[in-house]
């Protein structure tokens, strides 16, 4: 299991102060559905647009599994996700990925087996480590440190190390291609 992430939350108090509610390890690394090997730990979700920051409800409590999009009308997801080397995949090409709230086509699993399109605008942030970024025809390298701004479109994180990639995703709904 990769090392825990630490999730600090605040609120208010009943004076509307405001507080630390939470500070220690986020409740949940739990492994991918398509491959166990890639732990995603939730730290946050939202549910609406503008979110609402009223009461102390934790929104990603221990057995929250949500799929890769927010499947809520503007809603967002927050989540840290260790990716394994691409050798330590295994055979994922029976694996359902729309399942997982995400679009997948032939055409792109040629591409990459984990090559898909979400209805989002992602904010992926590498934390440690090293990847690529795949596109339909392009690819570039990611190092600790830098951003990429997916929106909406096809895409694949292929780690061609023998080390785990931590990176930190931030998915915002948007509206479906046309």
């Amino acid at each position: 299991m990769p090392r825990p992430v630490r999730r600090l939350v605040t609120g208010h108090d009943s004076n509307g102060r405001s507080v630390f509610i939470e500070d220690g390890p986020a409740p949940d690394a739990l492994p991918s559905l398509a491959t166990p090997k890639l732990i995603s730990t939730l730290i946050w979700r939202t549910t609406t647009s503008p979110a609402s920051y009223d009461g102390n409800e934790d929104m990603a409590p221990a057995g929250l599994r949500v799929p890769t999009a927010p499947q809520q009308r503007g809603g967002t997801v927050f989540r840290v996700s260790d990716i394994p080397p691409d050798s330590e995949l295994g055979d994922l090409s029976q694996v359902d990925m729309g399942r997982h709230g995400v679009h997948v086509s032939a055409e792109g699993r040629k591409r990459h087996v984990m090559f898909h399109t979400t209805d989002t605008v992602d904010y992926a942030i590498v934390l440690e480590g090293e990847i690529w970024a795949v596109m339909d025809d392009e690819e570039r390298l990611m190092k600790q440190g830098d951003v990429l701004v997916q929106r909406g479109t096809g895409h694949a994180w292929s780690n061609r190390t023998d080390k785990p990639c931590r990176m930190a995703f931030i998915l915002i709904d948007a509206e479906p291609k046309r």
